[in-house]
Order: C-alpha cells, then sequence, then structure tokens
C-alpha cells in the first residue's frame, strides 16, 4: 500500500527510476556474462557491477525515503537493501572465480529487481 503522502512526496516517483534503471543494469550484467561465457572478450561486464552497486544505494535510499518520512510501506527498503549486499557478494564471487554461486545469485538479484519495478508501478 502507498498512502497520499508518498504520492504527493515525489519518492514514489523517484523509487520508479531509480528500481527502473537498477534492473536495467542488471539486465545488462546478465546479457555481458553471457558474452563473456561465450567467449568474447571485454571489461564491460567488470564495469557494469559498478553501476550495479551505485543505482542500489540510490535504490536504497529512496527507498528509506518513501518509508519514513512519506510513511509508505517499509519492505521495498528491505528488499532493496538484500539488492544492494546480494550485489556486493555477487562481485566478490564473480572476482574469485566461484561461477556455481554467481550465476544462480545473479538471477536471484534480477528476480527481486523484477519484483520491485513491478511492484512500483503497478497501481
Amino acid at each position: 500500500m502507498v498512502t497520499q503522502v508518498a504520492r504527493a512526496s515525489g519518492y514514489l516517483t523517484a523509487f520508479k527510476v531509480v528500481a527502473l534503471l537498477n534492473m536495467a543494469a542488471i539486465l545488462v550484467q546478465a546479457v555481458t556474462a553471457g558474452q563473456m561465457m561465450s567467449g568474447a572478450a571485454g571489461g564491460l561486464h567488470g564495469a557494469g557491477a559498478g553501476a550495479v552497486h551505485l543505482l542500489g544505494l540510490v535504490q536504497l535510499v529512496v527507498a528509506v525515503l518513501l518509508w519514513r518520512p512519506a510513511r509508505g510501506v517499509g519492505w521495498p527498503a528491505l528488499v532493496s537493501l538484500a539488492v544492494l549486499l546480494l550485489g556486493f557478494v555477487q562481485s566478490m564471487l564473480g572476482g574469485s572465480g566461484v561461477v556455481a554461486a554467481h550465476v544462480p545469485l545473479g538471477m536471484t538479484l534480477f528476480g527481486l529487481s523484477v519484483w520491485l519495478v513491478v511492484w512500483s508501478w503497478r497501481r
């Protein structure tokens, strides 16, 4: 449930935009990971991790603002925190070459980000 205060504050609109951008960044990570696994060289996957971390942090901040001052629901802030923390775990696993855990965790991150986008854009 999103209160009228949350809608009027602009935090919901900000959350929609940031959640959509974060989901897109995670999707780009999936595409570039597929290219790396097929043998294509390039540092886009590693560079994209920075974008996912930055957008994850911004999403968490906006989710907390939507929850506390705007009196919205709190669970998107918790899911945003999980996305941010799991993104850092993803980077750690990817850097150490643990692909067996890296791939399923990436799918989990994408699922959580889609969930947040769908929630924020539905009526």
